[in-house]
């Protein structure tokens, strides 16, 4: 079982709704970023919860998301769901591998490493390890520690969930636990949006820098599956069209890296030579119109991008070269940093190439990533608070038709130790639309490239077929831990550690 899957585990809740409600609630839930459901219905007949799960199957299975059935192995069998989840006191989790065989998904809760281990050896897939705190439904339960929780995961080598109680606001309790994910039911099906409920929960456990392999090597019977739909053969391909960094701190150089540490096949097309380390950049020498269109023609026949990446674009021709490239071959998953100069202080595009970058490239763009300085070019209007980041956002969105991400690593009006980004999400309502970022600021001068390495994170996400705000949450998460690892090279501003233990 794929370990993305169990992030955030939906376990459903009818109660006091109608079926209309529950099933839009639930469809809602997962658009804002619920991997996984399980319908849980005690009061139903059988009849009634087959005819429930079917419907609530028929939703989950229109965005890929798997549908567990707790409990009843019956039901689960009677609608083709993807597994049943069994509590200690169901069904052992023997018995039900030999009735359901190694195609179907079985997960178990358990409180204690030595059930986590009697699971994991019965042929459970998964485990939901908990409660962490108490709930409504088990008010008397015996809660397990976080020392347990962590206990668990080391002992076994199948993935585990949290479980009891859990929102975004108490989550930060679970930091450093190798978790797979966290599992919740009233804080998203008792919340008024369930979809930002998800959303909110998706950050918060973005923001924990939980690894995603975090745990040991998964039984021999997840590799064979694995192995049966991932290959070399399928891997995603990214495109990055940006400058040359002969020091590899930024660029097209720190690009490849980064789309390469996100399970990405990295591709390159050059629009300018530099000459730069980590003091600064002493010279440019931009690549002829014609020639980048001999670069992205030669990659794009061959090799169909499956997103690409826009950085460093020194003149008008260049911008023309790749705006027609990206009509010729209808290339999507387009994230552009619109890089106006280096950290050093160097202007990169004159006044014309950034009034045509507006007018031909944001556009065609899924996504542009600006940081506050670049944002105030862009915008106009100067930028001194969150609201002024709002409000940028908003402008560069209603004018140009793509969503964008205004990155706030260069903010002085903020909190000192905090490095808020806001996102916002073209296609639906301002409320909807908007999404802060939270993220530490961290004690590291050696941050030369960050904007190259995010940008390029989010196509390698987006490529996977992340939906966006997945994608923007993790590359969040990615370079986070990139300038966290301290890498130290150079006498100036230094370079980011890209290979780091993130997929």
């Amino acid at each position: 079982m794929d370990r993305e899957k169990l992030k955030l585990y939906l376990v459903t809740n009818s109660d006091g709704m109608t079926e209309e409600d529950f099933l839009y609630r639930i469809e809602e839930a997962i658009k804002g970023g619920v991997t996984i459901v399980q319908i849980r219905e005690k009061d139903k007949s059988t009849r009634e919860y087959i005819e429930l799960a079917e419907k609530v199957h028929e939703v989950t299975k229109k965005y890929d998301v798997p549908l567990i059935v707790d409990d009843r192995i019956d039901v689960a069998m009677a609608i083709g769901a993807e597994g049943v989840h069994l509590g200690q006191s169901d069904m052992p989790v023997k018995m039900a591998r030999k009735m359901l065989g190694d195609d179907f998904i079985i997960g178990a809760t358990t409180k204690t490493v030595e059930q986590a281990k009697e699971a994991y050896e019965s042929g459970a897939d998964y485990l939901g390890v908990g409660a962490i705190y108490p709930t409504t439904t088990k008010v008397k339960t015996v809660l397990t520690s976080v020392d347990t929780l962590r206990d668990i995961c080391e002992a076994v080598p199948i993935p585990a969930n949290a479980i009891g109680g859990l929102n975004a606001d108490n989550i930060q309790i679970l930091s450093g636990v190798p978790i797979a994910g966290i599992c919740v039911v009233s804080a998203i099906m008792k919340a008024e949006n369930t979809r930002k409920a998800a959303e909110k929960l998706r950050c918060a456990f973005a923001c924990l820098g939980i690894d995603a392999g975090a745990t040991q090597n998964p039984p021999e019977r997840f590799i064979q599956k694995k192995e049966s739909t991932s290959n070399c053969a399928v891997q995603k391909t990214v495109l990055s069209i940006a400058g040359s960094d002969p020091s590899g701190g930024a660029g097209i150089q720190a690009d490849i890296k980064t789309i390469e540490a996100n399970g990405a096949y990295g591709m390159s097309v050059i629009t300018a030579l530099t000459a730069q380390n980590t003091l600064g950049v002493t010279g440019i020498l931009p690549i002829e119109e014609e020639f980048i269109t001999k670069e992205l023609d030669a990659v794009c026949s061959d090799i169909r991008p499956d997103a690409v990446k826009i950085g460093m674009l020194s003149d008008t021709g260049a911008m023309r070269a790749v705006a027609e490239v990206v009509d010729k071959y209808e290339l999507k998953n387009v994230v552009l940093d619109p890089v106006l100069g280096s950290t050093s202080g160097t202007d990169f595009s004159g006044k014309e190439a950034v009034e045509y970058m507006k007018g031909n490239l944001f556009s065609r763009s899924t996504i542009i990533t600006p940081n506050i300085p670049e944002a105030e070019i862009l915008s106009g209007m100067t930028i001194a608070s969150r609201d002024d980041m709002i409000k940028a956002a908003r402008l560069l969105h209603k004018k140009y038709g793509c969503s964008v991400l205004v990155k706030g690593g260069h903010c002085t009006f903020d909190n000192a130790d905090a490095a808020a980004d806001l996102l916002y999400c073209s296609g639906g309502e301002m409320d909807e639309d908007f999404l802060w970022l939270a993220g530490e600021r961290i004690d590291n001068p050696n941050t030369h490239g960050t904007g190259c390495t995010l940008s390029s994170a989010i196509a390698a996400n987006l490529a996977k077929g992340m939906e966006l705000k997945e994608a923007v949450i993790e590359a969040k998460t990615y370079i986070g831990k990139c300038i966290a690892a301290g890498l130290d090279l150079g006498h100036g501003r230094g370079p980011l550690c890209h290979v780091i233990n993130h997929k």
